[in-house]
């Protein structure tokens, strides 16, 4: 029994209830109001789930105040700067950082996963070229089912954990696809000579007609990115795939519908913002216009990329970003781009002005991200489905915790009613 409770008293009736206070390694305790409806017949109201913790979880923590982000307790600076996209993967999988053989036997699964079905490619066709890569990658994420079902036994830890291979190690694939497809250009096939990061640009950009070789600057910033986008907590994506994967969809229908939520701008769509807003702005002469505006209270403006819901202080993940989007701009030969020389008078103000600083305005990881994706030659259309991308090794992380809950029932959030009453039909010709 939990050693603290909540009393909660029902001035209607005077009926007592004590609710157990569960506590955590980290951050707010919870009230257990499982048993609310059953003994008080109401429900709780809380749109957005801003106080609700939807399950018990051992895979990311989040203090927003202090700019905190864990990996099964792993600081995120310490994972970005010393670690790679792999071995975190490998990490948020199974709970904890291989050794030298696993990481070896890992990186050898995955690798031999990287091909997609040779009929897989057909779903591409059926687009128009214009689709929004994001359309195609929730359609051929959920048609993976239909071509590796001999892994979809959600009960079987085996069948979970090859699944778990093929959706990492085919998403690069996926969505260099998507992008070669959208472009008019043939599929550059994967090379598993290559690592993972490098295998995957190789796809994006190689073509047959000629050689391709990737910067190692680049590699590390891409991996970066990546491992930063891994996980981010109970986000309105990963709490979809839980709510999808509680029906016991397979993983990945449950996937699907996560790359669906984050399509949407509110959620995956931010860097892509931030770039538009900088060919808005365009020059740096103008930035002192934009800035004026945003401070401005009656003007609907907002500096894309500045500040954070979850963190109310610096955003961890931009720390680390910050330097590979100069090193990035260097290499590239950018620094002299007039949108890029508008990004870096932004940070530079939004650092130092009393107005940004007071209110924590910081540069966000969309901010830093955007930059670099822009700079490697990513159109803006691809920005959420790199974020995708790198989120589906939390997704999948998040949909194998929930199925090995042995407590875990499927998703059904109740709701306040306010529609009409019971009423009678009328036949039609009876109406006024």
């Amino acid at each position: 029994m939990p050693s603290e409770t909540l009393t909660i008293r029902d001035n209607r009736t005077g009926k007592e209830l004590e609710l157990p206070i569960l506590k955590g390694t980290e951050g707010p305790s919870v009230v257990d109001v499982t048993k609310f409806y059953k003994e008080f017949g109401l429900f709780t109201l809380d749109p957005g789930f801003y106080s609700t913790a939807s399950c018990i979880s051992e895979i990311t923590f989040i203090d927003g105040e202090k700019g905190i982000l864990l990996y099964r307790g792993y600081p995120i600076e310490q994972l970005a700067e010393q670690s790679n996209f792999l071995e975190v993967s490998y990490l948020l999988l199974f709970g904890k950082l291989p050794n030298q053989a696993e990481h070896e036997q890992f990186e050898r699964l995955v690798t031999q996963h990287t091909m997609v079905h040779e009929q897989l490619k057909d779903f591409y066709r059926g687009f128009r070229r214009d689709a929004h890569p994001m359309a195609i990658m929730v359609g051929v994420i959920g048609a993976l089912s239909a071509f590796y079902h001999d892994s979809l036994d959600i009960f079987d830890a085996r069948s979970r954990e090859i699944s778990a291979y093929r959706l990492i190690a085919k998403m690069p694939t996926i969505a260099a696809f998507s992008y070669k497809y959208a472009v008019g250009q043939p599929f550059v096939y994967p090379d598993n000579e290559r690592g993972f990061v490098e295998n995957f640009l190789y796809m994006m950009f190689a073509v047959p007609c000629a050689k391709y070789k990737v910067s190692p600057v680049l590699v590390k910033a891409m991996d970066q990115i990546l491992t930063l986008h891994a996980d981010h907590e109970q986000n309105a994506s990963t709490a979809t795939v839980r709510l999808a994967g509680s029906s016991l969809a397979n993983p990945f229908a449950a996937i699907s519908a996560g790359i669906g939520a984050l399509w949407g701008p509110a959620h995956g769509g931010a860097n892509e913002a931030v770039l538009n807003m900088l060919g808005q702005i365009r020059t740096p002469d103008r930035i002192g216009e934009y800035i004026k505006r945003a401070k401005d209270p009656q003007d609907p403006f907002r500096l894309m990329g500045f500040g954070h819901r979850v963190y109310k202080n610096y955003d961890p993940r931009a720390k680390v970003l910050r330097k590979a989007a100069h090193d990035v701009l260097q290499e590239l030969g950018h620094v002299d781009d007039p949108r890029f020389k508008v990004a870096l008078e932004l940070e530079r103000i939004a650092r130092e002005d009393d107005y940004f600083v007071q209110k924590k305005l910081y540069p966000n990881v969309d901010f830093y991200s955007g930059l670099i994706l822009s700079a490697i030659g990513f159109p803006t259309n691809m920005f959420t489905v790199i974020f995708a991308l790198a989120r589906s090794v939390g997704w999948f992380s998040q949909w194998m915790e929930m199925i090995s809950d042995k407590g875990q029932a499927i998703g059904r959030p109740r709701q306040l009613y306010r529609g009409a009453m019971t009423r009678d039909y009328v036949p039609l010709y009876q109406r006024d």
